[in-house]
């Protein structure tokens, strides 16, 4: 990919040490995980986007929107600040909306990292 890195990549990790995302990706096959991984460096390198690839869905709070084999959607909801894309919440969408625990959540790890 040609280009200047825009955004670093980093993991949300909670105060228990765990890393969410990484854990989840981990959950996925392997096509999954490139699909997604693909996604994510193309926002690392051209942002700021917005749909179809990126949605807003609060204020510093975006999801990266993954579409996979079998019709499946995966969302890895995202926040940034000074250079650093923080990879917060990822789920497979089984709904149109966005569910609100995931939005919550989402929400929760935002504030955390943030005030971090």
């Amino acid at each position: 990919m040609n280009g200047e890195l825009i955004l670093q990549v980093v993991f949300f990790r909670s105060e228990s040490g765990r890393e969410p995302v990484r854990e989840w990706l981990k959950e996925l096959d392997a096509n999954d995980r490139k699909t997604i991984g693909e996604d994510i460096k193309l926002v690392q390198f051209r942002w700021p986007l917005g749909m179809p690839l990126v949605d807003k869905l609060d204020a510093d709070l975006w999801e990266v929107r993954s579409r996979l084999k079998g019709g499946r959607i995966a969302r890895v909801c995202f926040t940034v600040r000074a250079g650093e894309m923080a990879l917060l919440h990822g789920f497979i969408k089984k709904t149109q909306k966005t569910p609100l625990q995931d939005l919550e959540l989402a929400r929760r790890r935002r504030d955390l990292w943030w005030s971090g």
